[in-house]
């Protein structure tokens, strides 16, 4: 893989308008109107919260990632994609570079809602 440019350089403020937390995922389950997305059931301490993620056809079991923690963009507006509401974005690492996407996860186990940044 050749790394993609870097893209051009943002304020420091408009980073900060990201709000990523860590979330544990406690229910993976199929969207049957779609060939591509799963929903991800999200535990972020005081809440939890429905994420859509392009999963199903990068996993041979997309289940597998029950339980695990990983990184969520928590801030963005409400999305209706096949007649299920997305309540946030995963994090994921390589889609953008066309590798097998992977979970952006803390090294160690942190408490659901820790903020990312």
């Amino acid at each position: 893989m050749t790394p993609a440019p870097i893209k051009e350089l943002i304020a420091f403020s408009d980073f900060e308008k990201l709000d990523i937390r860590v979330g544990t995922i406690t229910a993976v389950t199929d969207v049957e109107k779609s060939k591509k997305l799963m929903k991800l059931t999200v535990d972020f301490g005081d809440h939890t919260r429905t994420i859509l993620a392009g999963i199903k056809q990068e996993r041979e079991n997309p289940s597998e990632i029950e339980g695990k923690q990983a990184l969520f963009v928590v801030n963005l507006p409400e999305q209706k994609m096949a007649g299920e509401v997305s309540q946030g974005m995963l994090f994921d690492i390589g889609y953008a570079d066309k590798q097998l996407p992977c979970l952006a996860m803390p090294e160690t186990p942190m408490p659901n809602g820790s903020r990312a940044g």
